[in-house]
């Protein structure tokens, strides 16, 4: 059961955070593994840790989802060099703060066209290696900012999460035909080096918060996507998963305890 070995995975943002997490799992389970970023250095970086952890191939490749163009570039790449994509992990995305009554409309285009567009262009991208593949995965990385919870200066971000479960429930069904399933991850607040930006009583805060008590880390991301690519989850599509230590459950924060 659970078997990836020998399956093509594509993953975008896949040079850091959650993506570099998501990457390593199914490096790890044997996996073909293609990792994309803008940085043609961190690409570069996590290729190299990456190859280490399993038996199958890891390819980098410099691409911006944002533009359809490098997105039908490195789906043709990937394809090339494993023969197929089987799952594609739409992990791309960006966070800058802005509050709302400043928030430019270059702000607001920059969040939308990388989160939201970008999903929609690689997905649309891999889609004859989808189908091709006979079993192929589509798993989108949301938030529970957005679709669950909100947070002052990420209105923009919220939106274009939430926007991507839209686009996860008709795709699900328009590939359905094809067993192709579509599904997301709403990661909670996970540790990564975005989070660490934030600062120590941001994250100490956000701690609080979590009934499990701890930040999460890429891997329990990577650990659902991976179950998700299996041939046993074939039958789960066009759900949205929470990730989050219970984070979004306590209705006010005395009800999570010491």
């Amino acid at each position: 059961m659970f078997d990836l070995r020998s399956t093509n995975v594509l993953v975008t943002g896949g040079s850091k955070g959650i993506g570099r997490g998501i990457a390593a799992v199914f490096a790890t389970a044997g996996a073909n593994v293609a990792i994309a970023a803008r940085s043609a250095a961190d690409v570069d970086a996590a290729v190299a840790d990456l190859d280490a952890l399993g038996t199958g191939t890891v390819l980098g490749v410099k691409a911006d989802v944002a533009d359809p163009v490098h997105c039908a570039s490195l789906a043709a790449t990937v394809d090339e060099a494993f023969g197929g994509i089987d799952v594609v992990c739409a992990n791309a995305g960006i966070f800058p703060e802005a509050p709302l009554a400043t928030m430019t409309p270059a702000q607001l285009s920059e969040v939308l066209d990388v989160n939201v567009k970008g999903t929609v262009f690689i997905v649309q991208a891999c889609l004859d290696s989808l189908i091709a593949s006979g079993r192929g995965r589509v798993i989108l990385t949301s938030s529970i900012t957005g679709p669950i919870t909100g947070y002052p200066g990420w209105s923009h971000y919220g939106a274009s999460k939430a926007a991507q479960l839209g686009f996860m429930r008709t795709a699900a069904i328009e590939l359905a035909p094809h067993a192709i399933t579509v599904n997301a991850i709403l990661p909670g607040n996970i540790f990564t080096e975005g989070l660490a930006g934030m600062g120590e009583e941001y994250i100490a805060g956000m701690t609080r918060a979590i009934p499990a008590g701890v930040l999460g880390k890429p891997d329990d991301i990577g650990h659902l996507a991976a179950f998700l690519a299996t041939v046993e989850a074939g039958y789960i599509t066009g759900q949205a998963i929470a990730v989050d230590g219970g984070q979004v459950l306590p209705e006010s924060p005395d009800a999570v305890r010491p």
